[in-house]
Formats: C-alpha cells, structure tokens, sequence
C-alpha cells in the first residue's frame, strides 16, 4: 500500500507543469527558487523515484540467485574459486549449460581451485590435461563453458547436443575416471536445485 501511494504521489509531481514564465529577478536575490527551475527540480525526482520503486527483471535475479549458491557452496568449503560464482553462472547460460556444471567440474578437478594445475597459470579445470594456462580464472570459465557448450567448432563434435552425463562422459569417458560423470553430477546437487525459479520464490 506504501509502494502504490508513492507511485501515486510520483505521479503527480511528473504532471506538474513546467512554468515558462520569466521570474523577476529581485525573487531571486531573495533567494527564491524561478517557478521553472523549481518544477524541473521537482520533475527530476519523481522521475528517479520511479526509477527506484520499478520491480526487477525476474530473469536477471534467477541468475544473481545462482550465482551467489555457486559462490556460497565455495565459501563453505573454503575453495580460491568464491567470487567467480555469476561468471560461471553466466557462462553456462550462454552456452546452454546447466548453471551448475562449470562450478561442479572445478570442484571435481581441483576442489575449487585449491589444486588447479600447477604447469599453467588459472586453470581450476584439468583443461587440456593441464597443458592449456588461460590469462584469468574468468577467461578460463569462459573457454570452457564454450568448448562443453558445443560452441567452439575445434571440439563441438565432443559435446555438440549432449546431456549433461554425455557431456561429462566426454570431457572425462569412464575408461579413463570409470563414476566420473556421476560424481560431478553429485557435486551439482549439492550445489543447489537445477531449477532455481521455486528456491527464489521462496527465499522472497
């Protein structure tokens, strides 16, 4: 009820009319406001404060959402990857992943980045077997997520329209790390649901 009688008042002040009349200037040395002036003042503000009170894109906190359980599993388990939480959340949507599953691969790989490779500078990922170092961790997140995304034609034929356990089985086939696919996916639960609409409602 507070909200819709701000907006209302808002409103009102956004109709105020704009006096165009000149203002003689002994009201100024007096220290009065011109008409004018005074309405645009007051035009100004209504305007911000509606700015203010406009409720937020849904889609734009759904990812904030899942960035921040990203963020908070890694602060739990104290892991150097806390931070990163909406650039991996992002990049996954980019790519058409599940919001998860970059942040689950650094866990598996690297605990979150407290074991990264140590031959390559900001890789949290097993990378290219660890021979691949990237200029940052967000650049290494926004590689990977492309390559697992099918979105790089060098790999696409790896992980190019596959589920998640196809993807994972790709990136690391169970001849090599027999319940590798199944152990991220693990890791992904603990993370948070796949499906963060519900979770967010009721948080709010």
């Amino acid at each position: 009820m507070k909200n819709k009688n701000l907006i209302r008042f808002v409103q009102a002040l956004l109709i105020l009319p704009v006096m165009t009349m000149s203002t003689p200037i002994s009201s100024i040395h007096n220290g009065e406001l011109p008409q004018n002036v005074l309405a645009q003042k007051l035009n100004n503000t209504a305007i911000g404060l509606l700015a203010f009170n406009q409720a937020p894109d849904p889609a734009v906190q759904i990812l904030k959402a899942k960035g921040d359980a990203i963020d908070a599993y890694f602060k739990e388990h104290n892991m150097p990857l806390v931070g990163t939480g909406l650039k991996m959340a992002t990049e996954a949507e980019n790519n058409g992943l599940d919001w998860r599953l970059v942040a689950a691969i650094a866990v598996r790989e690297s605990t979150g980045g407290k074991f990264e490779c140590k031959k390559v500078p900001n890789n949290a990922f097993g990378w290219g077997s660890c021979k691949i170092g990237f200029n940052s961790n967000e650049h290494a997140i926004e590689i990977v997520a492309k390559n697992l995304g099918g979105n790089n034609p060098k790999t696409a034929y790896h992980y190019e329209d596959k589920t998640t356990k196809q993807i994972l089985r790709a990136y690391n086939p169970p001849s090599i790390v027999p319940r590798y696919a199944e152990q991220v996916i693990d890791i992904m639960e603990d993370i948070g649901p796949v499906d963060m609409t519900t979770t967010l409602a009721l948080n709010t």
